[in-house]
């Protein structure tokens, strides 16, 4: 409950990121690019998304998370939104 689960989805056209805690089983934040217009290349996309999800965890008073790759592997646009996280102060 401390350390929430930082999860990303990825498909061919969408980013989605959520802060999920695993012991009451709720989502305590969201941020994706379905319904936005945002432009950009899937890398970029990753970044702006990786950049609001800590926004949004700083709103909530959560410092310290998770990742969950979801079995990704380590690179491109999931190390995007990554290293975006963790320059807004994000830590996993």
């Amino acid at each position: 409950a401390e350390r929430p689960r930082l999860t990303v989805t990825i498909s061919n056209l969408h980013v989605s990121a959520q802060l999920i805690d695993d012991v009451a089983g709720k989502t305590l934040a969201a941020a994706t690019t379905v319904g936005t217009k945002a432009t950009g290349t899937m890398t970029e996309k990753s970044a702006v998304i990786g950049t609001e999800i800590a926004k949004k965890a700083k709103k909530i008073k959560i410092s310290a998370v998770v990742f969950d790759r979801n079995g990704r592997q380590y690179a491109g646009r999931l190390k995007a939104l990554a290293d975006a996280a963790r320059q807004e102060g994000l830590e996993f």
